[in-house]
């Protein structure tokens, strides 16, 4: 067994004892001897806004020194300068109604913007990062909710999430697909191909049986998938989406603009050794455990690494929850199977998986009893190769960081400072994920949503990642609200290498959404 080294600095204080029983009494939990990999916070740049979303997808662009980022509350991209990496400062503003999403290759700068009615189609501008002129701008899909330039800078891949705005009767369901956009060397546009999903319409049942989800009241596959994120290959030939509420990962092939595959990514056995979770927000704290529970990958971000071999996903899990219809229950409220679950009477406490949200789509028996408790999100990070197939997954090994690190403030919320309000639902929540490469060692860093901080992995072995850093910038003793509780939220990450950084040392950029503030990091 080898041990773990976690190096945290910056605003960030080691804590005493954990609450859990410690790493080493659990044979099966692995503990790894990190990478020594230092996250320091040498800069802030604050907005003032609480919970609107004021900080959201950050990008850099090296040639200006620029740092773009979504400002969702404004309905801009506010551009920062990043010269004196330790004092961020706004320069300019774009403006961008309905701002999703930002990248930046080449001196250009795209924005994805939904609609002012998101189910219909939404709009990717490009602007000129040295003095944001908007050079074009162009139709895409239904709630682009992700773009990101191939690594030529001469295509944009555009994620069309195609949300409904209800179930109901009345209700708008419109497709999701993902945009190839097509730019010179100026950022006009000089063409658009869509990958929908329309092959996979009729081919329902067999997806199902496959286990990808697709589930929504009276939608067909096309309607059902919503893409999520996407990694691009090295040769810029194809694109890796998540489909998170439906657990699947789609293929694009981005030069016939065609989606080629989707593959469903299974579920995580909760009952195994080193896979566990705490699933109750009443247990008197950190307690994870074995339990009868699988959980539902749905990975929000992912990044390509390894030459385009592998993909690191973070699994933060989604549900729907729209008029007419909504999938969360409670694993108390349900009617189990005494067969499936024997012991139902005590699972059902409130101490056990009571509390636990799950889904109601979960497979039944004749009588309509639940035989197996599907969990929302893997509360993990996993490398998969590029079928999808699973390589490794951190298992629980961050909700036992968390406990380890911040006893007292384990799986606590975003928006305020309440312990283990979060073990019912998704734990951390990891959303956001990227991957960098410091001294010729390549990591992936990715963002707990909900307690907050940056967790680093040495992807040296993919098969076997080691975990090498945590840093958290949140002050537990601040009110989030009042705005003295530092950074809540992390969602959208970006890392600078050393040599396209302003100082010289690698970086990374992360964007709040909750707290509404651009961190810095600089990395050793």
């Amino acid at each position: 067994m080898k041990h773990r080294r976690l190096a945290v600095l910056g605003t960030v204080a080691v804590l005493g004892a954990t609450a859990v029983t410690p790493a080493a009494a659990h044979p099966h939990h692995r503990d790894h001897h990190g990478g020594g990999l230092d996250l320091t916070l040498i800069g802030r740049y604050g907005t003032g806004a609480f919970d609107e979303g004021a900080a959201e997808i950050t990008a850099y662009d090296p040639r200006s020194e620029r740092v773009f980022t979504v400002n969702a509350e404004r309905g801009t991209v506010d551009v920062l300068d990043l010269s004196d990496p330790r004092r961020p400062r706004k320069v300019a503003e774009l403006a961008t109604p309905g701002a999703n999403s930002v990248s930046v290759s080449g001196g250009l700068v795209a924005v994805a913007q939904e609609a002012a009615d998101k189910t219909d189609p939404g709009t990717v501008s490009v602007f000129r990062a040295r003095d944001g002129r908007r050079v074009d701008a162009v139709e895409v899909g239904a709630l682009p909710d992700m773009v990101t330039f191939t690594p030529d800078g001469r295509r944009l891949v555009v994620v069309n999430e195609g949300e409904p705005d209800s179930y109901c009767a009345d209700g708008t369901d419109p497709e999701g697909s993902v945009s190839v956009v097509s730019l010179d060397r100026s950022g006009r546009v000089t063409g658009t191909r869509t990958a929908d999903f329309r092959a996979w319409n009729g081919r329902e049942d067999r997806l199902r049986a496959e286990g990808v989800r697709i589930y929504g009241p009276g939608a067909s596959a096309a309607q059902d998938f919503e893409p999520e994120y996407a990694a691009v290959s090295p040769d810029g030939r194809t694109a890796y989406v998540t489909l998170q509420e439906n657990n699947a990962l789609a293929t694009v092939d981005l030069l016939r603009g065609r989606v080629t595959r989707v593959e469903a990514l299974g579920t995580k056995d909760h009952s195994r050794p080193g896979q566990g979770l705490d699933p109750s927000d009443e247990d008197g704290g950190a307690r994870i455990g074995r339990w009868p529970v699988e959980g539902l990958y749905e990975p929000d971000a992912l990044a390509s690494f390894g030459g385009g071999r592998y993909l690191v996903t973070a699994n933060e899990g989604d549900a729907r929850d729209w008029d007419c219809y909504g999938e969360e229950v409670r694993v108390g409220d349900l009617a189990l199977s005494p067969r499936a679950f024997p012991d139902a009477a005590r699972l059902q406490r409130d101490d056990a998986l009571g509390r636990l949200t799950v889904t109601d789509t979960s497979p039944r028996d004749a009588q309509g009893r639940v035989t197996e408790l599907h969990a929302m999100g893997g509360r993990s990070l996993s490398v998969r190769d590029t079928s999808g197939r699973l390589l490794w997954d951190s298992g629980d090994d961050l909700e036992r960081l968390i406990a380890e690190r911040y006893p007292d403030d384990f799986n606590t919320d975003n928006t305020e400072n309440d312990p283990d309000s979060r073990s019912d639902a998704k734990g951390p929540e990891p959303e956001g994920v990227t991957v960098g490469t410091v001294r010729g060692t390549t990591y992936a860093f990715a963002g707990l949503e909900r307690v907050g901080g940056v967790v680093a992995y040495d992807l040296s072995d993919p098969r076997d990642p080691e975990l090498a850093g945590y840093v958290n910038s949140r002050d537990f003793s601040g009110d989030p609200e009042a705005g003295t509780a530092g950074d809540l939220g992390p969602e959208g990450l970006t890392f600078v290498p050393a040599h396209d950084s302003p100082n010289g040392r690698p970086l990374l950029i992360v964007g709040h959404e909750t707290s509404g503030t651009t961190a810095i990091y600089q990395i050793g």
